[in-house]
């Protein structure tokens, strides 16, 4: 009989005892005390917290653009934590699609300018680039509102236009920082569907930071975060969701 062991994939992303302090004037702040975390290439994880819990910088650590003071963050089994600011752009542009509470749209761009701004950072042609993002903002149903500013949109459909712009470069996996946060519950729940459904159809691994309990019991795993500390202790593993 065979004892060996059946080989364990390399998690897409993994958290590693992630530590960080702020300090404001005199006062230490510690936003973050120990968390480890892994997600599976598909997997589906969703961060839940209070309002300065630490979600949204577990986030940022985790996309690299925050450093932590202890610990480290792996991509794919390399240490992404301590690399270049200048080889961290590249790997979040090319492999992480960050989708931000407060949309970031670019004011004076078109949302389909606004798609297009990965893509142009990854040099792709411009032709190409557009055809990519007309394609994304039809899928996200924008596709007769490509040619609108940011201020001519509702904000549904500027969260659309983000998430758009979070997939144009075919990333591993989306981070979401609180994705429904400014918006009614009705056109929130909208969101969340529609990140699921890109979510299964194109493969990407998925973390959600929410306070929103409706959105965190759709996950199969849920990290609940207080005061920067993981509430049921242990490292918290997202695996795939079967179809």
């Amino acid at each position: 009989m065979n004892n060996t062991p059946e080989p364990t994939a390399t998690p897409l992303l993994e958290a590693r005892d992630l530590h960080k302090v702020y300090h404001l004037n005199s006062r230490r702040l510690e936003v973050l005390r120990g968390i480890s975390l892994s997600v599976s290439r598909g997997g589906f994880l969703a961060i839940r917290g209070a309002s300065g819990a630490g979600k949204s910088t577990l986030l940022h650590l985790l996309a690299g653009l925050d450093h932590p003071d202890q610990g480290e963050v792996l991509f794919d089994g390399q240490r992404i934590t301590g690399m270049p600011n200048a080889f961290l752009s590249r790997w979040r542009n090319e492999k992480v699609g960050f989708v931000f509470q407060a949309y970031h749209l670019l004011p004076e761009l078109t949302a389909l300018e606004n798609v297009c701004v990965p893509a142009r950072i990854a040099r792709r042609p411009l032709a190409a680039a557009a055809h990519a993002a007309r394609e994304l903002l039809t899928q996200v149903g924008l596709g007769e509102r490509m040619d609108h500013l940011p201020s001519e949109l509702s904000g549904g459909e500027q969260q659309r236009v983000a998430i758009a712009r979070a997939l144009v470069n075919d990333p591993a996996i989306i981070l979401a920082d609180e994705p429904t946060g400014n918006l009614d519950s009705q056109t929130g729940g909208e969101i969340i569907d529609l990140l699921f459904d890109l979510r299964v159809r194109k493969g990407l691994a998925l973390i959600i930071a929410t306070h929103d309990g409706r959105v965190a019991h759709r996950a199969p795993q849920v990290l609940h975060l207080v005061d920067g500390q993981i509430l049921d202790p242990g490292p918290v593993i997202a695996r795939e969701l079967e179809d």
